[in-house]
């Protein structure tokens, strides 16, 4: 046989790849690429394409037929939903996520100075993502209510599609403070562009994240595969890294009290926060 024809072969007796379309919340940004590539190495024969979006967004394309195969959601009610509604199956929660206040480098009212420099009159915008179908805008604005500082900034809102629009409307200027998630500020793309304080997460409730294997999946085998990846130990301590609490963790932050940092290397971390 030849070595042209052996090759021929080889390829075409090969077995085919399984693509997997996962789509994820907006939170998960920084950590999917180390997850798809820890993934990826254990499963050479799976490709996985991720976007990013609102939770609420996509939870309304599952429920009416869009071609995901994974999806992963910072309110874990949406998938409860999903699942109730036949849409989807193998529910899992994969961690919890924290809300911090948000402010950029020089700003001139910093975040550090907590939740309530919302009610500072230099403070003419303040960002957060849409409540309507974000999560962590729905912990922004009951950590308001709780805090009563809701009314005073009711006004000043500037609503994001998700919560990766609310810290780009921070960093270009747009708000001068904003609501966003943990994971964001300890990414590296964040790295000395600002301030930020964490929300005590008595101040609402907590953002249960979890995902599920869509009913429609044309590839249920590769996406049970990431699904259960990511319920193993090599995924917790990637999030876990990345800012989320893991299941069945005790929250290492002091929920009565705010922890604030510079998102920058030079910056010192809060020990509740340590990774």
């Amino acid at each position: 046989m030849s070595p042209a024809l052996a090759l021929v072969l080889a390829v075409a007796c090969a077995p085919p790849q399984s693509s997997v379309v996962v789509a994820a919340a907006a939170d998960l940004q920084f950590a999917m690429p180390a997850l798809v590539d820890a993934f990826s190495a254990a499963h050479p024969g799976v490709h996985v394409d991720v976007v990013h979006g609102s939770s609420g967004a996509f939870f309304a394309q599952v429920a009416r037929g869009a071609p995901f195969d994974v999806f992963l959601s910072a309110d874990v009610a949406y998938v409860d939903r999903l699942v109730a509604g036949g849409h989807a199956r193998d529910r899992f929660v994969y961690g919890t996520g924290r809300l911090v206040l948000y402010s950029r480098a020089g700003a001139p009212v910093s975040a550090a100075g907590g939740p309530a420099v919302v009610a500072d009159p230099q403070v003419a915008r303040v960002a957060l993502a849409n409540p309507r179908h974000a999560p962590y805008g729905r912990a922004a604005e009951a950590a308001l209510r709780s805090m009563g500082l809701y009314d005073v900034a009711r006004p000043k809102f500037v609503l994001g599609e998700n919560v990766a629009q609310a810290v780009h409307f921070v960093d270009s200027g747009a708000a001068d403070v904003g609501f966003v998630a943990l994971a964001f500020v300890r990414s590296p793309a964040l790295a000395g562009k600002g301030v930020w304080v964490e929300v005590p997460a008595t101040a609402h409730p907590p953002l249960v994240q979890g995902g599920c294997v869509v009913a429609t999946t044309k590839e249920p085998a590769a996406a049970l595969a990431f699904a259960a990846f990511l319920q193993g130990a090599q995924a917790r301590a990637i999030l876990q890294a990345a800012g989320f609490e893991l299941p069945g963790a005790s929250s290492s932050t002091s929920s009565s009290s705010l922890s604030s940092s510079p998102s920058s290397p030079g910056g010192v971390a809060p020990a509740a926060l340590a990774p």
